[in-house]
């Protein structure tokens, strides 16, 4: 599974289905002559998750679209709006809809119910944990086969609380995100790996 999963920045990532299908979350960039989306999975609208430019590009007549529900009116069109706690499928793949916010900064208030998701595909739980702090509600996680965790700080958790998360719910592979960018350098990366061991990937933007 691991080779089908591209990071295309910050919260960025782009996943490619056995069946060939093209899912997207939080494409705020993308490389050139990116093919289009089945499905876009949006946690919230700041800039680096969230760009009207970059789903225009991506999207297609089919294009499925799920985000929080403030960002409606700006996409547009068909689409579905999500809110913690929602459980659903879409098109052949398990979607479950989880908190994210901060606990000790103001930049993403619990009450905005903003979101990361649980992706099932391919017989793998994909956790994209969205722009969030260690939060009580990640204890309660289960089975996650890859976790995508924010490691670079100022915004969202730093990498060693990305650290203690691993511990409260043991995913099986992590990959670090949002770094190098808004916040954090590539030495978060790098430390959170030191920290939590070979279970870290570390992968390369692509584009």
């Amino acid at each position: 599974m691991l080779e089908k999963i591209k990071w295309l920045g910050q919260s960025g990532f782009k996943i490619i289905t056995a069946a060939g299908k093209t899912i997207y979350l939080d494409p705020y960039k993308v490389p050139a002559e990116s093919p289009l989306a089945d499905f876009i999975f949006i946690t919230h609208g700041h800039f680096d998750h969230f760009s009207p430019e970059v789903i225009a590009k991506i999207r297609g007549e089919k294009t499925q679209i799920y985000c929080s529900a403030e960002l409606a009116s700006k996409i547009g069109g068909q689409l579905k709006t999500v809110k913690p706690g929602d459980k659903f499928a879409a098109d052949g793949f398990g979607v479950q809809v989880v908190p994210a916010y901060n606990i000790n900064k103001d930049f993403h208030p619990k009450e905005n119910n903003w979101v990361g998701f649980i992706l099932e595909i391919d017989g793998q739980r994909i956790y994209h944990a969205g722009d969030t702090d260690l939060i009580p509600e990640m204890k309660d996680l289960k089975n996650i086969d890859i976790a995508l965790l924010p490691v670079g700080g100022t915004y969202t958790m730093n990498w060693q609380e990305a650290a203690e998360a691993v511990k409260a719910f043991a995913p099986k592979m992590v990959i670090p995100m949002h770094y190098g960018e808004a916040a954090g350098s590539d030495d978060d990366a790098i430390n959170f790996k030191q920290a939590v061991g070979e279970k870290v990937v570390i992968l390369e933007k692509e584009g």
